[in-house]
């Protein structure tokens, strides 16, 4: 008998499962003993992820795919039902990046990483819907980032892809809003991960490229992600770096600017000389990558996980707090004169 506290195992797709984030989440997923369809380019980190989910005591189903597919990730959907039952979970978590300026990333470069990024997850949402709101039930969640608030040097593609993919979830929660549907949703906004995005990613500057500000291991996602998929709430913030950057940036964006053109060039390199060979862009890097990346030794185990509502109650108190500060230096001011 398992011991998860669902009357039965449940479904989980979730789309880059064979690295990073993806597979520290397929983990935590086994561990209620769910039946999880791992979906991603890379076969062979697909087949040892499986088998860490049956040794945590879950079921797994690898199909091989390019997200950027829809037919070929909306088969997988099929499959994945007519295996292991209608899916309880979806969790739209691929992505691609390209790290360097952006007058240096070719259009097909800049293109790649949209199609997985953005587009990966509108099918994603879609394959996951399809199958969710005629039975009126289920959970979508967003794997989102602090750069969908606010863009950093070197990843204009993926911060343009993350901005994207806030816009079409706001939209899409409103419309379900608006059919009073049971199917849930949230975003689980990350902030810097350390995971083997940095070793694959198609690098252009002169160095290797690390996560930027305060790195987190990838369990630290993982958890808020399950946590996340057994709610309706808008949205979780994880890391105090990715509060610190969305409220920043919601209340002085030209600061930031300044202050991102002056560190997050060089807050994106090691000391280690780029080594430009091969990466994920367009194929799949043979081999099986692991969750973690080069940065243990500098990676937190765990970090806070605040809803979007209390960070906006935050930064409200916040302005609030300004503007009466404000107000008393002005009134102060004039008394004096």
């Amino acid at each position: 008998m398992h011991s998860s506290k669902f009357e039965r195992p449940r479904t989980i797709v979730i789309t880059g499962a064979s690295a990073g984030v993806g597979r520290a989440v397929a983990r935590e997923f086994a561990k209620e003993h769910a039946r999880i369809g791992l979906i991603a380019r890379n076969k062979e980190g697909l087949e040892a992820c499986r088998k860490e989910v049956e040794a945590l005591g879950g079921e797994a189903l690898v199909l091989p795919l390019d997200i950027a597919d829809y037919r070929a990730l909306d088969a997988a959907a099929s499959k994945i039902e007519e295996t292991f039952g209608p899916i309880d979970v979806w969790v739209n978590n691929a992505m691609s990046s390209v790290i360097g300026l952006f007058k240096d990333i070719d259009m097909d470069e800049f293109k790649r990483v949209t199609d997985v990024t953005y587009l990966g997850t509108v099918y994603g949402a879609k394959c996951a819907l399809k199958r969710m709101q005629p039975r009126n039930r289920g959970s979508i969640v967003f794997v989102g980032s602090a750069l969908a608030y606010r863009g950093i040097p070197l990843q204009t593609a993926y911060c343009g892809a993350k901005h994207a993919i806030e816009g079409f979830y706001d939209s899409l929660r409103a419309e379900l809003k608006h059919e009073n549907s049971n199917v849930k949703t949230t975003m689980v906004q990350l902030p810097g991960i350390n995971t083997t995005q940095f070793g694959l990613v198609r690098n252009k500057i002169d160095k290797e490229p690390r996560p930027m500000g305060t790195i987190y291991q990838p369990e630290v996602a993982a958890r808020a992600v399950v946590t996340a998929s057994n709610t309706n709430d808008r949205e979780y913030y994880v890391g105090l770096p990715a509060v610190q950057t969305i409220i920043g940036s919601k209340l002085f964006p030209g600061l930031m600017d300044l202050f991102l053109g002056k560190t997050g060039v060089s807050g994106q390199k090691t000391d280690e000389a780029a080594k430009h060979d091969q990466d994920y862009l367009f194929e799949a890097v043979p081999g099986d990558h692991g969750s973690h990346g080069n940065f243990d030794d500098k990676a937190k185990t765990s970090g806070i996980v605040m809803k979007g509502s209390t960070v906006r109650a935050l930064a409200s108190v916040l302005v609030f707090g300004t503007v009466i500060a404000a107000t008393s230096l002005i009134t102060s001011s004039v008394y004096r004169r």
